[in-house]
């Protein structure tokens, strides 16, 4: 006889057909854009570092490479490991530096990585030097965010050496926004501006024809001139739209957070719930008990702020977010243990979304988005 394995009540949902519709929204989008320039439609690099913003890489990958999308992009050589093991074939941009990263998963499985620093460079050439092998990469510009990339206006000192490297060859050049999402802010034009000098820079070099791109899902949103061959939606394709933007493209949420409710009790007035006491009753009041916590990913500034969903109304979290638990205000609501409860998603008529939570804690929704913790099972769909 086979003994039944308990399963956590706590589970995230993920919408594989509402990442699709996302790609072809987003597709869709960028091919009205390209036609009234006159000019061809970019290519679509989807972002799937950070374990798909917390949606599970390699089921996503494998659907977004279904969908059309030209390349796929993560963090570092082991997450680029893990997409190839997962059956991926398209190609997959590394955007990390990788001067201490052991680079073998590079050559075993077929990874482009980014020359992002001089050290990256010789570190790369050595390692293909050893493969015996032309090692087909993508060259980083620091436009102003100074971060990762050789810098904009040092072209002439750091650029001869690296592409004279006989087993690099560099087949795109790439930048980075630091304030797409900031309309009033000029930085995104400079950046534009010292982008397009640095390819000229580059092309009088000796860098031949490539492609580039440097629009996020932000600067996919707010100009068409920083398509150019590829464009770079990472949480867009995951249906929400960077802050404070808002969307110009239908998107659905591909993410909802669902548990359950396992108690619920009642406390009286002046009495407290959970550490610290931050939260004391003025009235009789009835507290469900839901096992979702910070280990789950939930922030733990939703204390006495965050709202979820419990027969479809809004329910404040209240007291201290536990790690294992939170506490939810459902006097009157007539709830049981059982019940279903929506941190993210939606409820009969109520939502509640990643951008509102974000929203009420003074956070960003991607953070929130790759918090979901590893024991939260995934269920896809």
């Amino acid at each position: 006889m086979e003994t039944a394995i308990a399963v956590r009540p706590t589970r995230a949902y993920v919408d594989l057909g509402a990442l699709a519709a996302n790609f072809h929204a987003i597709k869709a989008f960028i091919e009205r854009g390209a036609r009234a320039r006159g000019r061809a439609t970019p290519g679509i690099i989807a972002v799937v570092k950070a374990n798909a913003y917390g949606h599970g890489a390699s089921r996503v990958a494998l659907a977004l490479e279904a969908a059309g999308a030209r390349m796929l992009a993560c963090a570092d050589v082991e997450e680029g490991v893990e997409l190839r093991d997962a059956g991926v074939r398209v190609p997959i941009l590394v955007f990390g530096a990788l001067s201490v990263s052991d680079l073998d998963g590079i050559f075993s499985h077929d990874l482009t990585p980014t020359l992002s620093t001089p050290g990256a460079a010789a570190a790369l050439e050595a390692a293909a030097a050893r493969h015996r092998r032309r090692l087909r990469c993508q060259l980083k510009v620091d436009t102003g965010m100074h971060r990762l990339g050789l810098r904009h206006d040092n072209l002439g000192r750091t650029a001869p050496a690296l592409l004279a490297s006989p087993h690099l060859a560099v087949d795109a050049v790439y930048t980075h926004f630091a304030t797409a999402d900031d309309a009033g802010d000029g930085l995104f034009d400079l950046q534009l501006a010292r982008f397009e000098a640095a390819r000229r820079a580059l092309a009088a070099l000796g860098l031949g024809p490539v492609r580039a791109h440097a629009a996020n899902s932000a600067a996919l949103l707010r100009d068409p001139a920083a398509w150019y061959d590829d464009v770079r939606p990472g949480l867009l394709l995951y249906g929400v739209v960077p802050p404070p933007l808002e969307a110009v493209l239908p998107l659905r949420p591909v993410m909802s957070l669902r548990s359950r409710v396992v108690a619920v009790k009642g406390i009286r007035l002046g009495e407290g719930v959970g550490y610290g006491m931050r939260f004391r009753a003025d009235s009789p009041r009835s507290i469900a008990v839901v096992p979702a916590g910070y280990a789950d990913g939930l922030d733990t500034r939703l204390a006495n702020r965050g709202v979820v969903l419990v027969g479809g109304r809004r329910a404040p979290i209240v007291g201290s977010v536990c790690m294992d638990m939170i506490m939810v205000d459902v006097t009157g609501l007539g709830v049981e243990p059982g019940d279903e409860v929506v941190v993210l998603g939606a409820q009969g008529e109520a939502t509640t979304g990643v951008r509102d939570m974000a929203a009420t804690i003074g956070a960003l929704p991607y953070e929130l988005l790759c918090r979901v913790g590893t024991r939260i099972e995934r269920v896809y769909s």
